[in-house]
């Protein structure tokens, strides 16, 4: 008889993002004259950089001459685009990481759900709380967590280990405190610039993960995927800018947001060479090289004329232009901080991320908020229960969307709590 991989029947109801999406279709569909702003899914709205579009459009131009014809390329990405990850965003900043040691994809969602294949069942997996759908939910698939306990209405699957981030500890979470009753965790991930929080880890935050890690053997997964956003120069964009990240860190990158390529797909992984586990049997196994070998069997890497268009990013004109879009969204970011803040709500984020991290007024649910400002005033945000228990209570906001209708979106959700303030 077939099997069915059953794990997916743990799954609580829908993703958030096409439950959003559904909520605003039926929205638009009853009040088509509505101009509805979208601040909720994080998806860019400006264009890829010219100096992108040029070495895409030189790209295919080659693609079309037969003496220039590209087909499968390196299945874990063209060298020169490896050395301009490891160059530019790494050594650049003092971290020893090599050319080898990056491995190009299409996307940080993807190798974050991915990574997962390299490591057996059985492992006792961390995860913030609140924080980006991906992670709980592909552990889930994989079978390292089950259905909420009986009696739990909290949405919480059984099986992983959640991180709470809340105003109390500036929404980044803490190493568990040393329990022998209580086995170490083997997974963690972490993500910083935060999503959905817009928090950004310290290096001493950072370093006491790190700490911890190479205690237990553990590995931390490290999102950086808004690494670009951050504006303070004393905070970390890597993680291996802490010492001792190599032999506990993997770190996944994405240009999406950086360079606008959500519609065009890449980013990439890093395993340290000498970042090592040991097999059941007690043998130490390169974790790079398990990589290496899944990537390769599984993946074809990114099609040539995308990962042109990524290496262009690192040019002068590149960096220059994407500096420019990631300026316009950290605007974005710091006009709604304003507005909301001056209307009295608690807010957070928003100053080393593209994302807005609101408290509910007067203790209003999520979902009833988000549904409020859809109704009322035509305002799409994204509820935080979506993205865990301790999410409640907050709605997210996105910097990605055109200044004049932030300022206009701003504009009316304070009408809507100046309306609500006066019932």
């Amino acid at each position: 008889m077939l099997k069915l991989n059953e794990n997916y029947l743990n799954l609580q109801a829908g993703y958030l993002f096409p439950e959003i999406a559904r909520r605003v279709s039926a929205h638009q569909a009853a009040h088509p004259e509505a101009d509805v702003i979208k601040l909720g899914i994080g998806d860019v709205t400006e264009p890829l950089p010219p100096a992108v579009t040029e070495a895409m459009a030189k790209a295919v131009a080659e693609m079309a001459d037969a003496s220039t014809f590209h087909g499968y390329g390196p299945a874990l990405g063209y060298d020169w685009l490896r050395q301009a990850f490891a160059e530019h965003d790494f050594q650049s900043r003092g971290c020893d990481v090599s050319a080898d040691e990056v491995f190009v994809s299409d996307g940080s969602k993807c190798d974050a759900a991915n990574i997962l294949d390299i490591f057996g069942a059985g492992n006792r997996v961390a995860v913030c709380d609140p924080v980006y759908p991906v992670y709980v939910d592909t552990n889930v698939m994989a079978g390292n967590a089950g259905p909420p306990k009986p009696g739990d209405d909290s949405g919480r699957y059984s099986g992983l280990v959640y991180l709470p981030m809340t105003a109390d500890n500036g929404f980044v979470p803490e190493p568990p405190p040393e329990d022998a009753s209580a086995p170490p965790l083997d997974l963690v991930y972490l993500c910083s610039p935060n999503n959905p929080t817009g928090a950004a880890a310290t290096k001493d935050e950072l370093a006491a993960w790190v700490a911890y890690a190479n205690r237990h053997g553990s590995i931390l997964l490290y999102d950086a995927a808004y690494a670009d956003f951050i504006q303070d120069p004393s905070l970390p964009r890597s993680i291996y800018e802490i010492e001792g990240a190599r032999d506990c860190a993997i770190e996944m990158r994405s240009l999406s947001k950086t360079a606008g390529f959500t519609g065009t797909r890449c980013g990439y992984v890093v395993i340290p060479k000498t970042l090592e586990r040991l097999s059941s049997s007690g043998q130490p196994v390169s974790l790079h090289a398990l990589w290496s070998r899944r990537q390769s069997t599984k993946f074809n890497s990114v099609g040539y004329v995308v990962q042109r268009g990524a290496e262009a990013v690192y040019t002068a004109e590149g960096r220059t232009q994407c500096k420019s879009l990631i300026d316009g969204y950290m605007a974005n970011a710091a006009a709604m901080r304003t507005a909301l803040t001056d209307a009295g709500l608690a807010v957070y984020g928003g100053e080393n991320a593209p994302y807005v991290w609101v408290g509910c007024p007067d203790g209003a649910d999520s979902w009833g908020f988000f549904d409020q400002l859809l109704t009322q005033a035509h305002v799409v945000g994204t509820p935080g229960a979506g993205f865990g228990s301790c999410g409640e209570g907050y709605i997210r906001f996105s910097a990605f969307n055109d200044r004049a209708k932030v300022d206009r979106a701003m504009s009316r959700v304070v009408g809507q709590l100046g309306a609500l303030s006066d019932r």
